[in-house]
């Protein structure tokens, strides 16, 4: 019984400094990301400024604190951004415990094309936002004023940013996960047509506008980042069935 808990609690203590570490990497990016809300207010301003050129269109807060409560906001979302090396680090070294020399550098490597792969998603759902925001506010009428909620538009399209963030880190996940000896590369090649129904689906969804483009532009690099994904699988797998087959051919030669 004593061993059995042994390990759960090893498990335990392991998750528990891994989150600590990864929530402090968090708070000191938000803080750097506090001082970051006038840049960043003035980029996701932009679109609301543009709408106010043919009609009366503005951000207000609907309560007192409502200003502070966005600036505390966006700068956490800064915090979770900026720190992305940090905390993906400490949730691939969490997956795979136990980690040879070799897994150590999967996982670094990992983490090295997580990083900007996040922010290359981040900085697609930046670009995009605009044009979305654009396309939406234009089912109203041009009599009609816009008056937008800041909290509600801000949390719009930090969803946007980060959903896209995150769906350009999976291919990163399935590689780790068949380095791991958990997916083999076979079991992705059997699915693509799923993949490529959740992609369509997932960039229909972060791109709600009339735009077609658009969509393409968040489907067309997901659908290249599962196919370097499934790429390397297979080239791993590959790798894995030909190191298996060497000592069994040894073995042959050496008997006869």
């Amino acid at each position: 019984m004593t061993t059995a808990v042994a390990p759960v609690a090893a498990h335990l203590a392991e998750a528990t400094r891994r989150a600590v570490r990864a929530a402090a990497a968090v708070a000191v990016c938000a803080v750097v990301g506090w001082f970051l809300y006038e840049p960043v207010m003035d980029l996701l301003r932009a679109p609301i400024a543009q709408i106010a050129a043919d009609r009366q269109a503005s951000l207000n807060f609907d309560s007192v604190t409502g200003a502070f409560d966005l600036h505390l906001r966006v700068a956490l979302v800064a915090g979770f951004v900026l720190s992305s090396p940090v905390w993906l680090y400490e949730l691939f070294a969490f997956v795979l415990p136990g980690l040879t020399r070799r897994e150590r550098r999967y996982v670094l490597g990992s983490v090295g094309a997580a990083a900007p792969l996040f922010a290359a998603g981040c900085a697609t759902g930046l670009l995009l936002f605009p044009h979305m925001v654009a396309v939406l506010a234009g089912f109203a009428s041009s009599e009609d004023s816009t008056i937008l909620d800041a909290g509600a538009y801000i949390d719009f399209i930090l969803k946007i940013v980060v959903a896209t963030g995150v769906a350009f880190v999976l291919p990163v996940v399935l590689v780790v996960l068949n380095l791991a000896g958990m997916l083999p590369a076979r079991t992705l090649a059997r699915s693509w047509r799923y993949a490529v129904v959740a992609i369509v689906v997932f960039s229909a969804l972060a791109t709600p506008s009339a735009d077609v483009m658009s969509m393409f532009l968040v489907a067309v690099p997901m659908a290249a980042l599962f196919a370097t994904a499934l790429a390397i699988a297979a080239l791993h797998d590959r790798a894995l069935a030909r190191a298996a087959t060497t000592p069994i051919a040894e073995e042959a030669s050496c008997s006869v």
